[in-house]
C-alpha cells in the first residue's frame, strides 16, 4: 500500500508500486517517440495530439491530460515562443525551424507516468539547439542529484546550476521559468512536493526511497517573464524568445534515482 506523510499529498511507493509506475513511464516514453517521428514540416500539431492518444489507448491506458481540469487534448504542444501547456491545434501547421516541447501523460492501472521531450522540426538553428540541449542537460543535472537522504532542493539548485553553466558556455542569457516547475507523482499526476527549479540546496522535504517526482525544466532564451494566453491554457514567453521543455518521471530508490520514463528494455 501506498505511505503517505502525515498531512502532506506526498506518497511513498514500495517497489513494486514504483515498477508499475515503470511500465506507465514506458508507455508515456513509446507515445514520445511516436510523435517525435511524426513531428515533420507540415504536419499539425492535432495530428500529434491524435497519434498520442491512439497510442495511449491501445496499450489499454488514459491519457492523464484529457480532461484535466478541462484540458481539451491529451499532450501539451508548445511551439517555439510557447513554454507550457500548448493545445494541439489542426491549424498549427509545423514548419521547418520550429521547436515544439510535447508533454504527455498516461494513466495505467491506477499509476501516472509523465515526461515531455523538445523536438526540432526540421533544420533548427545552432542556436535553438544549444537552447534546448541545455536544457536537456538541467533536466538530468537535476535527476542526478535526487540521491536518497538529500533534500529537495537539491535537485532544484542542480538544475540552476546546469543553467547558468550553460549561460555562461553559450554566451547566452538563458531564462529559468521560475513560476512552472516539476512535483510529486503517483496516484494523481500532480502532488506535492512543488518542485521549483532554481533555489538553494538543502531545503524542503527529505528525498526518501518510495518518492517518485517529475523533474521539469523549462529555458528560455530571453528573459523568462511569462504570459497566459487568452486560451487559459498556453503559456509563452513576454518577449517572444523561443522556449524548451524537457521532463522525466524519476524514483528516488536505496541505490540512487531511477527514470520511470524510459522505453521499455
Amino acid at each position: 500500500m501506498v505511505a503517505r506523510w502525515r498531512g502532506r499529498d506526498i506518497e511513498l511507493k514500495s517497489p513494486a508500486e514504483l515498477e508499475a509506475m515503470r511500465a506507465a513511464g514506458a508507455l508515456v516514453a513509446r507515445t514520445l517517440v511516436a510523435v517525435t517521428e511524426l513531428a515533420k514540416p507540415g504536419v499539425s500539431t492535432a495530428e500529434l495530439d491524435a497519434l498520442a492518444e491512439q497510442t495511449i489507448r491501445a496499450a489499454g491506458a488514459v491519457p492523464s491530460f484529457l480532461g484535466y481540469h478541462g484540458f481539451p487534448a491529451s499532450i501539451c504542444s508548445s511551439v517555439n515562443e510557447q513554454i507550457v501547456h500548448g493545445i494541439p491545434s489542426p491549424t498549427q501547421v509545423l514548419a521547418d525551424g520550429d521547436m515544439v516541447s510535447v508533454d504527455c501523460g498516461a494513466v495505467l492501472e491506477g499509476w501516472h507516468g509523465d515526461a515531455a521531450v523538445t523536438i526540432h522540426v526540421g533544420a533548427v538553428s545552432p542556436a535553438d539547439l544549444a537552447l534546448s540541449a541545455a536544457c536537456e542537460a538541467a533536466l538530468h543535472a537535476g535527476i542526478a542529484a535526487a540521491a536518497p537522504g538529500g533534500r529537495l532542493s537539491d535537485i532544484s539548485h542542480a538544475v540552476q546550476v546546469a543553467c547558468e553553466q550553460a549561460a555562461e558556455r553559450d554566451g547566452v542569457a538563458y531564462g529559468i521559468v521560475e513560476e512552472y516547475g516539476g512535483h510529486g507523482i503517483g496516484t494523481s499526476m500532480h502532488m506535492d512536493p512543488f518542485l521549483p527549479n532554481h533555489g538553494a540546496p538543502g531545503q524542503g522535504p527529505r528525498l526518501r526511497p518510495g518518492l517518485a517526482l517529475a523533474v521539469e525544466p523549462m529555458l528560455t532564451a530571453g528573459d523568462p517573464e511569462t504570459l497566459e494566453l487568452a486560451d487559459g491554457w498556453t503559456v509563452v514567453t513576454a518577449d517572444g524568445a523561443r522556449a524548451v521543455h524537457w521532463e522525466h518521471t524519476v524514483a528516488i530508490t536505496e541505490d540512487g534515482p531511477q527514470i520511470l520514463t524510459l522505453p521499455a528494455g
